[in-house]
């Protein structure tokens, strides 16, 4: 007969070894999209992809405009979404303990955090597009920067909350008001975490296809004009793989590659911080 020791350590072996073996698909699975998507899109790079505009089929070129007109919007969507992003979160952690303001604002957040990204889109089409009756830059970059504000408000709020009380309370025994000792207490102590928050939200928007597709939608040609269409890389890649051109394919295969690569360094620097703020604390 079973003791109930030898019972307990065989249903934790076999709950170990599903652990281990579902562990093992996920990164199986990774592994061969990661594998696949080198394999395709490793060849294509050169310094074409980043010196030429994306070409008509059948010709040589790359995706310059592509890559900086998502560089413009990715970054002016973080440039606008990350401030109020960051206030709100402040107010969230430290001056919203009372009120229905608050848990009114949460719960918009976390709706805002779990709407799929074409429901942005859609939302900046009729408020923007609709109304000056032209796809823009600007309207994409107010599609991701809705993308951005979510993130940062979750990661700003939960990260002051692990700054301890302590520390406010040090900074006001000395006379600090109140705006001080959020400053140059509670941002200070938990910079690294927040900084965690905004790359996290920059990551997921540097690779967002719906909301563009209503917004920027895309321009053939080099444009830096953040008032017309606009060509960026989700979109493009998005467009050239459901066309029948074979260089037209390789470029998405490039593309591809080269948000995957951007996603993924930005997430290793995301986790790299967080993992020195939690040793530094």
């Amino acid at each position: 007969m079973i003791s109930l020791y030898q019972r307990r350590k065989l249903i934790n072996n076999f709950n170990m070894l599903v652990a281990w073996l579902t562990m093992g698909i996920g990164l199986a699975a990774l592994g061969w999209i990661l594998w696949t998507l080198i394999g395709h899109g490793l060849h294509g790079i050169n310094l074409a992809i980043f010196t030429q505009d994306t070409p008509a089929p059948g010709s040589e070129g790359g995706l310059r405009n592509a890559i900086v007109g998502s560089l413009l919007m990715s970054f002016s969507g973080a440039l606008i979404g990350t401030p109020i992003g960051i206030m709100a979160g402040t107010y969230l952690a430290e001056f919203g303990e009372r009120g229905w303001l608050a848990p009114t604002t949460r719960f918009i957040n976390d709706i805002l955090l779990s709407a799929p990204s074409i429901v942005i889109g859609l939302f900046v089409y009729a408020t923007y597009v609709a109304t000056t009756r032209h796809f823009a830059g600007w309207a994409g970059t107010f599609a991701l920067a809705l993308l951005v504000i979510p993130v940062v408000v979750r990661t700003t709020e939960n990260m002051l909350r692990l700054v301890p009380n302590t520390l406010r309370e040090a900074a006001a025994a000395l006379g600090a008001p109140q705006w001080k000792i959020v400053t140059m207490v509670t941002w200070r102590a938990s910079k690294a975490g927040m900084m965690t928050g905004i790359l996290l939200a920059f990551a997921r928007i540097t690779g967002e296809t719906a909301p563009l597709l209503f917004t920027a939608l895309n321009n053939q040609f080099f444009s830096m004009n953040m008032n017309a269409p606009m060509a960026n890389l989700p979109v493009v890649i998005f467009q050239m793989a459901m066309s029948p051109y074979d260089n037209w394919h390789d470029l998405a295969w490039s593309g591809a590659l080269i948000i995957t690569v951007t996603v993924l360094l930005l997430s290793i620097l995301a986790r790299a911080l967080f993992r020195q703020d939690k040793t530094s604390h």
